[in-house]
């Protein structure tokens, strides 16, 4: 008799694990899909297209508190929990729910979870989101391209859209993006690669995504999203923590998983984290991995124009995932702003409409800082409307893309970046070059 299975999940994860576990699996039937963290991503089908044969009328996707209903009325056997960044209280209070509903919970490993791939493999994770694997990711790719290898970058999923059509996608230019009809967090990840002559792979089967994306690649670089577990298994795995947030790297889950699985930890922020916070993760980083080798880094923040920011009232704009389920206060537009002497930090809060005001309420942590939130054209139009309505001199835009390519702005702008520096104690380019040559050994 099959297992009656629910995967909690976030458009992301909880497909990949269906697709390479569950998908044709004789011993087990997934009877429903829930999704949380991102809005708008419920109710809605996982495709028969995509679920194989054995689900012809697809699998449905519902809000997550809907899960001790589904449950009992789907009599499931088992609960699988598949998506990150959240913390083992979290993760405990949703296997106390599951359990107390007479379902079994369950957390999937590497072994069942992660695809083989023909070519080397470099996995740059985290353990929480908004630690620094973008610019991490970036300056890896840049240095393997410089070698003269073909490097193409494949990132976690993000596919809040069509899932027929996200299935297998590939980014080279900003076209692509626009034919894939990509949100704010899709673009602030692959818009920079784009921009390094990187191609870039994402979609929802990562199976068929691995087969084109070695095609063309002597390398792949998997780009991780939120602190989750990479889908490709990694030759060499580099993780990145945040002091900022000391003591998360062995309270969030799977960030610790990461930290236990890591050749390399780089240790992000130092020079504007605390001292004793940077050592504390030092510390807990060598309980959990005492082989790891362990780099301190940066990651300088510029501005285009920072004479623009200087004793003006402006308007922080910053990475949305980093802000609201990373619970950062606060991200590198917010630094730029103190840095080149902005006058006043302007909170949007009052001026926020439609799902940007409830993104406020949902998360109060924030306050003189809007998250770049934009999964769909109607929350574009309202991330937009909040930003023009919002009285103020100037706005930064710290996310990684550039907002001013799918909205108008009608103030004036300034563009922050930032790109990691790796301080030792040897540099991010010698790591590649011990790999690279072990690689070819064997």
């Amino acid at each position: 008799m099959k297992k009656r299975v629910i995967i909690m999940g976030a458009a992301g994860r909880d497909f990949h694990n269906f697709n390479v576990y569950y998908r044709g699996n004789a011993d087990y039937k997934v009877v429903a899909f829930t999704a949380a963290q991102i809005p708008g991503i419920q109710c809605r089908l996982y495709p028969s297209e995509l679920a194989g044969p054995d689900y012809s009328e697809g699998i449905m996707v519902y809000p997550e508190e809907e899960l001790p209903d589904l449950i009992k009325e789907l009599h499931a056997d088992e609960v699988v929990f598949a998506y990150s960044d959240v913390s083992y209280e979290y993760v405990m209070h949703k296997a106390s729910l599951v359990l107390a509903c007479g379902a079994d919970f369950r957390l999937m490993g590497t072994e069942a979870t992660m695809l083989k791939a023909n070519v080397p493999v470099i996995s740059v994770c985290a353990v929480r989101t908004g630690a620094g694997k973008s610019q991490t990711s970036r300056q890896i790719a840049q240095i393997l391209k410089k070698k003269g290898l073909r490097v193409v970058v494949v990132r976690h999923p993000m596919p809040y859209g069509d899932l027929v059509k996200q299935a297998v996608q590939r980014f080279a230019t900003y076209e692509d993006m626009d034919k894939h009809n990509c949100t704010i967090e899709e673009r602030e990840e692959y818009e920079p690669h784009i921009d390094n002559g990187i191609v870039v792979y994402a979609g929802v089967d990562y199976g068929r995504i691995l087969v084109e994306a070695q095609k063309e690649a002597d390398l792949i670089v998997w780009d991780g999203g939120n602190n989750d577990l990479p889908f490709f298994k990694p030759d060499l795995h580099i993780v990145v923590a945040d002091p900022h947030r000391a003591g998360h790297e062995v309270a969030y889950y799977p960030g610790e998983t990461n930290v236990r699985l890591a050749d390399v930890v780089i240790i992000n922020k130092v020079d504007t984290a605390e001292p004793d916070k940077v050592e504390l993760v030092k510390m807990n980083v060598k309980a959990l991995n005492p082989d790891a080798l362990v780099l301190d880094a940066v990651s300088p923040i510029t501005a285009d124009k920072p004479e623009s920011i200087k004793g003006k009232r402006v308007l922080v704009i910053e990475d949305g995932p980093t802000l609201t389920h990373g619970n950062m206060p606060y991200g590198a537009g917010t630094i730029a702003a103190k840095n080149f002497g902005a006058k006043e930090l302007v909170n949007p809060r009052p001026y926020a409409v439609g799902s940007i005001r409830e993104t406020f309420e949902r998360y109060p942590h924030l306050r003189a800082v809007l998250p770049a939130m934009g999964y769909s054209e109607n929350q574009v139009a309202e991330l937009e409307a909040t930003i023009n309505a919002t009285p103020c001199d100037a706005v930064v835009i710290g996310t990684p893309v550039d907002l001013r390519r799918v909205m108008k702005v009608d103030k004036e702008s300034v563009r922050v970046k930032y790109e990691l520096q790796v301080l030792g104690p040897v540099c991010l380019e010698e790591v590649m070059d011990k790999f690279l040559t072990r690689s070819k050994r064997e």
